[in-house]
């Protein structure tokens, strides 16, 4: 009997083992980050540039390197710049002008350095447009745009 204790005992240590070896490996792949909730307002709107329907094309390299891909346009003086994961040069570009509103030109999301936070171009009025403009750009159609109800069930479902 002492036997069964001790080999179920071991059998348990062994198998939390492996889960925590798992969940180890999970997070080292990112695959624990979880969902990334956009914000549905942002108090630094009012540095957009005031013509954001000419933009550069989603082809365009880094101003600074020429690095071809992983590049960010400037929304607020429409530079293009690398991400953080090539030369960080859009970092280093909100860090000296404060230029903090960025589109990427990879996936089309909308980043806020100075709130640290991914938009919701969807839910902001003033970054459709432009949201809008990328998406005909890079692949020449426009992009499908949630409906009114389906923002309102997402709002209501936040506040409760």
């Amino acid at each position: 009997m002492a036997n069964e204790a001790t080999s179920s005992s071991s059998a348990v240590s062994s198998l939390q083992q492996e889960q925590q070896q798992d969940e180890e490996e999970l997070m080292l792949y990112g695959a624990g980050s979880g969902w990334v909730e956009a914000r549905t307002s942002c108090e630094h709107l009012n540095s957009l540039a005031s013509d954001l329907s000419h933009i550069s094309t989603p082809d365009t390299p880094c101003f600074r390197c020429q690095h071809p891909a992983e590049n960010w346009l400037c929304l607020c003086c429409k530079d293009v710049f690398c991400s953080r994961f090539v030369n960080k040069h859009m970092l280093q570009h909100y860090q000296q002008k404060n230029h903090c509103l960025a589109l990427s030109y990879s996936d089309l999301s909308v980043w806020c350095f100075s709130c640290d936070a991914y938009l919701d171009v969807q839910a902001i009025g003033q970054l459709r447009p432009v949201y809008e403009i990328a998406h005909l750009l890079k692949f020449g159609e426009a992009p499908p745009f949630r409906t009114m109800e389906c923002l309102q069930v997402s709002f209501s479902q936040a506040g409760s």
